[in-house]
C-alpha cells in the first residue's frame, strides 16, 4: 500500500542552507522508493487556511516512508531545512486498492447506532 510524507512548510526568507537541502533531498528518499508528487507548486485554498507550502513524497509502502525518515542521509540533511523553516510533517498510509469509503461510512453508523 503506497505511503507519503506530507508536510506544510511556513514561507521563510531564501536561505543557502535550504537550497543545499533542496538539492540534496532527492538523493535521500529515492533509496527508499521515493519520489515528489508535489513540491515547489502553487496550491489554492478552499477552506480554512493554509500558510505557507505544500510537499508531497510518494513512498510504495510505510516502511520504506519510516525508513527515510529515521536514514543517516536524511537525518544530516534535515537541519538544513529545520533551522529556517517551521511546519509540521507526517507519514501517513495511502488506501489500499479497491478501497470503499461506504464500508467506513457504514462502521461509523453501527458505531453511533450501538452507543
Amino acid at each position: 500500500m503506497p505511503a507519503y510524507a506530507i508536510a506544510r512548510l511556513q514561507d521563510a526568507a531564501p536561505h543557502p542552507d535550504v537550497a543545499e537541502y533542496i538539492e540534496r533531498v532527492p538523493a535521500t528518499f529515492e533509496p527508499y522508493g521515493g519520489r515528489f508528487l508535489v513540491h515547489a507548486t502553487p496550491h489554492e485554498v478552499k477552506e480554512g487556511s493554509w500558510p505557507g507550502g505544500v510537499v508531497m513524497i510518494g513512498f510504495p509502502g510505510i516502511e520504506e516512508a519510516r525508513a527515510w525518515w529515521d536514514s543517516a542521509a536524511y537525518r544530516e540533511i534535515a537541519p538544513l531545512r529545520s533551522r529556517h523553516i517551521e511546519g509540521d510533517i507526517i507519514l501517513v498510509e495511502g488506501v489500499p486498492e479497491g478501497y470503499d469509503p461506504k464500508v467506513t461510512a457504514e462502521a461509523m453508523r453501527d458505531g453511533l447506532a450501538g452507543a
